[in-house]
């Protein structure tokens, strides 16, 4: 387990095991003292940093950065990584939206959204375009409550999601996580389905070099073509890490109480 909320998520966990009473209390009291300890270590290291051009580097570090979230250390501010966020997953979107206002952050801690147009295209657009936003948003702020997104008319067949998916959407098995990709075929279309901290996503098995991806592992929410090596991060629209203009194409995905459903281009 490398990353910040994956370790705060177990220790909770652990907490909660415990019977109330004073071994309880003295755990909890240890997590405090050793969470106060290192967040005021790494106050002092940012101070110690200052304007130094090495902080763009530990901000780029994907554990150092969720540690400085935590803490409330990171150097740029929400907004700006929402906006940066947005900017990253545009181009991802294509026709599916005519564009996306961002409208600053709630007091309840909302990111506020709003879609310019309609959907176009298959009739699962809605949850394309909301399931990209999404992710990369949460992915560059974990410290905000979530992301409400309107404005965007949906095509009559989405509405018929609450009586059963429309015919484009598709169950799938996904199996108990195992840490790496799935491979199956959707409709006659290739999928690769990806499972990172309990979230579910979907993508068309095809790397930019046209090699399928296959079971390939997943590490720390990235996943790397085993033909040209080309690393995309799963919960940033399969954006390429090393090079923002390469990115694999999402597909919807719907997990519910009736089970896990992907919708694929018809």
């Amino acid at each position: 387990m490398s990353d910040a909320r994956g370790v705060g998520e177990r220790v909770e966990q652990l907490l909660g095991g415990l019977r109330p009473g004073r071994d309880k209390e003295t755990a909890e009291e240890l997590v405090r003292l050793l969470v106060t300890m290192y967040g005021d270590g790494l106050t002092r290291i940012m101070a110690l940093l200052g304007d130094s051009p090495v902080v763009a580097d530990l901000v780029a570090d994907p554990l150092v950065e969720s540690l400085l979230l935590l803490h409330d250390l990171h150097p740029v501010d929400v907004d700006t990584r929402i906006q940066r966020a947005l900017d990253q997953v545009r181009p991802y979107l294509g026709s599916h939206a005519g564009g996306v206002d961002y409208l600053g952050v709630s007091e309840d801690g909302m990111a506020q959204l709003r879609l310019q147009g309609n959907c176009q295209g298959c009739p699962s657009s809605t949850v394309t375009v909301k399931m990209a936003i999404e992710s990369a948003i949460m992915a560059a702020a974990p410290d905000i409550a979530g992301v409400a997104v309107a404005g965007v008319t949906a095509s009559p067949e989405l509405l018929q999601i609450g009586m059963g998916p429309p015919p484009s959407w598709n169950a799938v098995d996904v199996g108990p996580p195992n840490g790496r990709a799935k491979a199956v075929t959707v409709d006659g279309v290739q999928v690769v389905l990806c499972s990172v901290r309990g979230t579910l996503y979907a993508y068309k098995d095809m790397c930019v070099c046209g090699s399928p991806l296959g079971t390939v592992s997943i590490v720390d929410a990235v996943l790397a073509c085993p033909t040209c090596g080309t690393r995309f991060d799963v919960r940033n629209a399969g954006r390429g890490v090393d090079d923002p203009a390469q990115h694999l194409e999402p597909l919807p995905l719907l997990s519910d109480s009736q089970g896990v459903r992907v919708a694929v281009p018809s």
